[in-house]
């Protein structure tokens, strides 16, 4: 078996300068220097920039609320919150818990249960809670789907519960949340200016110090060296899913880690990369494996349904890329590709 976890900090997501190459952020015209912070947290390697006079202790405030965000969301922190629920199938969470686990069954009503909370005992038997990759058996597969259904989490305010046979794992929507944090704990401290990326996920606050929009690319799915599409955002989280990501060869055939909770079975909706654009890094998070998983037409349908909330950029399986309206003049695509705006 050939097993592959690929780093998130090199995949999806990358910033660029104004003249397209990628690059690191950089002193602005107005000669501002960015400070920037390097840290491994909720299994991804992430980089926190700031600009301004304040960029130092904001950095640190930043890195610190990551640390605590990571120890509290955390499946194997023993002092967290999901771990206590796990464990003791109840728990009083704390309010960042709370508020998280309340926008993740808020996606999951949202999405008709393709976005599911509790999918953990489905993702442990791949192995992609643990890393020990294997092909569970179908009969195995359905027996653990009875185990997953976001409606048997019980959430009365900061108190919540569980069936003894369920667990609960908000990774697909942490980061995302993480992000929205610290663009608030940034501007708490002063920054006007700043990005981050954690892992495949960006967000930004604000513009460049120059006044120009951020331009963030979006990586190939078929190639890791390269990108297919460019877009540029000010105060909004750009978060990329795609079965590239994370996966595991057997016996010459490859599994993904995104999981349809239909199947229990790696998504195979033809939709090979969804990337979403919204001010609401929490919901970006949870919808860009909702969309992956739903295939071009129900996403598309989704998106119609929602378009007040977020863009979608989408590549299916043949190379065609969807760029929904609202963020059509703000994306290009890269290299001889044909977008397909959608309305």
């Amino acid at each position: 078996m050939k097993k592959k976890i690929k780093a998130l900090l090199l995949l999806g997501l990358v910033f660029l300068g104004g003249c397209g190459q990628a690059s690191a952020p950089s002193a602005s015209s107005a000669g501002t220097e960015a400070q920037s912070v390097d840290l491994f947290a909720m299994d991804t390697a992430m980089t926190l920039t700031a600009y301004g006079d304040h960029a130092g202790e904001a950095l640190d405030a930043a890195k610190s609320e990551i640390e605590r965000l990571d120890a509290l969301f955390s499946i194997s922190s023993e002092s967290g919150d999901i771990y206590a629920l796990n464990r003791d199938h109840a728990a009083t969470l704390h309010g960042d818990t709370q508020t998280l686990l309340e926008r993740a069954l808020e996606v999951s009503d949202s999405t008709n249960g393709i976005f599911d909370c509790t999918i953990e005992p489905v993702m442990d038997a791949w192995g992609f809670t643990t890393q020990n990759y294997r092909v569970p058996s179908a009969d195995e597969l359905q027996q653990l789907l009875t185990r997953v259904d976001y409606k048997q989490v019980r959430q009365n305010g900061s108190d919540v519960s569980i069936p003894a046979d369920v667990q609960v794992d908000l990774g697909g929507i942490a980061k995302g949340y993480t992000s929205d944090r610290i663009m608030q704990v940034l501007a708490d401290n002063g920054v006007t200016s700043g990005i981050v990326s954690l892992g495949g996920n960006v967000q930004a606050l604000g513009c460049k110090p120059d006044g120009s929009k951020w331009r963030v690319a979006v990586q190939d799915p078929n190639d890791e060296g390269e990108n297919f599409a460019v877009v540029e955002i000010a105060d909004e989280a750009v978060i990329t899913s795609g079965g590239y990501q994370r996966y595991f060869e057997d016996n010459g055939r490859t599994y993904h880690h995104i999981i349809d909770p239909r199947t229990g079975t790696p998504a195979d909706s033809g939709i090979i990369s969804s990337t979403i654009i919204s001010h609401d890094g929490t919901l970006a998070d949870g919808l860009s494996t909702s969309l992956f998983i739903m295939g071009v037409d129900d996403a598309l349908d989704y998106w119609r349904a929602h378009k007040e909330e977020f863009d979608a950029i989408l590549m299916d399986k043949d190379g065609t890329v969807y760029v929904t309206e609202g963020i059509a003049d703000r994306c290009s695509l890269l290299e001889d590709r044909k977008m397909q705006v959608v309305r």
